[in-house]
């Protein structure tokens, strides 16, 4: 090797290949741990379908619905809001986000590959949960290819709450006293689990700034059907919770790029 070649600065590797990387390597941080984490993830959903829906049966179908809906959705949250959470909590104190920060890394790059990958981990629990939900509360499923798009814009703007929490959890336990307290709240801030007829105005005001409420009427419309003019209102909210919810996060990150 020539001297003038020592001499050239690195070159930092493409977006893309920085992503699929960091993908690779959260992936494989959990390689051990993902049984237990889609145990964990279809646990209380499903008590949830149970014990809402026995309470529900009298009201009818549409009751179930908005129960399945809301239970698919707090799937999500524990697989992740809750864990993407807990990672960020973990690499920050362990002295991670440290160390790739020193890499030719963007830290936008890290926090969309994490992600995707905890959505991906959660995939298992989101069809178990809409299997057995259906199977249990005999409502029909009417799934719409739209289903392919709408399953990780409800996962986006959760999983980046749950890394903006992370990030500013001063420690691992206090990120999961966090993300417990966010994911009760999401469940009661408009009709998540319950239809708009059975919740005050004043919750339903509150709404419209939850992720969650957005990502329910979704996946009530491209699940159970029908897909009305609504869900292009949906998937606008959620793209812009994604993109509000990402970067605050990206920010709140130290890192020194080069």
């Amino acid at each position: 090797m020539s001297p003038d070649t020592r001499n050239e600065p690195r070159r930092r590797p493409s977006p893309g290949a920085q992503f699929v990387d960091l993908l690779l390597i959260q992936l494989s941080n959990f390689r051990w741990s993902w049984r237990g984490m889609v145990v964990s993830g279809m646990a209380v959903p499903l008590m949830s379908i149970v014990a809402l829906g026995v309470l529900s049966r009298p009201w009818g179908q549409d009751y179930l619905v908005y129960v399945l809906a809301g239970s698919v959705v707090l799937s999500l949250m524990f697989q992740t809001l809750n864990n993407v959470a807990s990672n960020f909590a973990f690499m920050r104190a362990m002295g991670t986000l440290d160390f790739l920060a020193t890499l030719p890394v963007h830290r936008h790059v890290l926090i969309l590959a994490t992600v995707l990958a905890f959505f991906l981990l959660s995939i298992p629990s989101i069809l178990v949960t809409v299997a057995a939900g259906a199977l249990f509360l005999g409502v029909p499923l009417r799934v719409s290819p739209l289903a392919l798009v709408v399953f990780p814009l409800c996962a986006t703007p959760l999983a980046g709450l749950g890394a903006l929490l992370g990030i500013l959890a001063r420690n691992i336990e206090e990120a999961g006293s966090m993300t417990l307290l966010v994911t009760i709240a999401l469940l009661f801030l408009g009709p998540v689990m319950l239809p708009p007829s059975t919740i005050p105005d004043w919750l339903l005001a509150t709404s419209h700034v939850s992720p969650a409420s957005y990502a329910a009427s979704a996946i009530r419309q491209v699940v159970f059907g029908p897909v009305t003019g609504r869900l292009w209102i949906d998937i606008g909210a959620l793209v812009a919770l994604s993109c509000a919810t990402l970067c605050l996060a990206g920010r709140r990150v130290r890192w020194r790029e080069r």
